[in-house]
């Protein structure tokens, strides 16, 4: 659809403001229109886009969340779903679909499972963040490969936290945006509780 966004500012000729009442459409149109700019947003970002950004494109008296109710209604049956993780909304094709991505994209045998030690090492840092290798070593019982480290944080789903207050101030590790996505969490309190967490990952962890 196409609808004009901007009006001319009463007595400046040259400027132009972002309309995000609509009042000069029909009530249906203006919510269509809306729905479109959530939509445009979405498809545009790489990471969840959060309530207060989308309440920038679409008039004060809406509501962001039933727009999104209204646009994942349409989405019944398409190959991609809106999902609301990390604090927002992001656009992300369906898990059935996964084999047909990886084909197209000649992917071949390459994955992105974890191994168990790399799980038990993201699971830690999750439940224990901030810290240090040091506070992993004490965990697993023996020191946690820097590779092991790199490639968490090379999937981005780790990054570096505060310095660990003790001798040296190492650096510490917290997980990130993108491990709340991956793991379709909207934040550290949906975590599992502890005990069924490390009930999964097994009594032993060998890398």
């Amino acid at each position: 659809m196409t609808v004009a966004t901007k009006k001319r500012k009463p007595g400046n000729e040259g400027a132009a403001v972002f309309d995000r009442e609509l009042e000069d459409l029909p009530q249906d149109l203006r919510w269509r229109e809306w729905m479109g700019r959530i939509e445009a947003v979405l498809f545009a970002s790489a990471s969840p886009v959060g309530r207060d950004d989308l309440a920038r494109v679409v008039g004060q008296g809406a509501s962001v969340e039933i727009l999104i109710d209204d646009i994942q209604a349409e989405l019944t049956g398409r190959p991609y779903e809106l999902a609301h993780v990390a604090g927002g909304w992001i656009f992300r094709t369906k898990t059935q679909f996964a084999e047909s991505i990886k084909a197209a994209a000649d992917l071949g045998d390459q994955s992105l499972a974890f191994t168990e030690m790399e799980m038990g090492v993201l699971c830690a840092i999750a439940y224990h963040q901030p810290i240090d290798r040091a506070g992993l070593k004490d965990i697993f019982g023996k020191e946690v490969s820097r590779d092991l480290i790199a490639r968490l944080r090379y999937m981005r789903l780790i990054a570096d936290g505060p310095r660990a207050p003790r001798r040296g101030a190492p650096r510490t590790f917290v997980t990130t945006a993108e491990f709340l996505s991956m793991f379709d969490l909207q934040n550290l309190r949906d975590l599992p509780e502890l005990e069924l967490a490390t009930a999964s990952q097994g009594e032993n962890i060998d890398e």
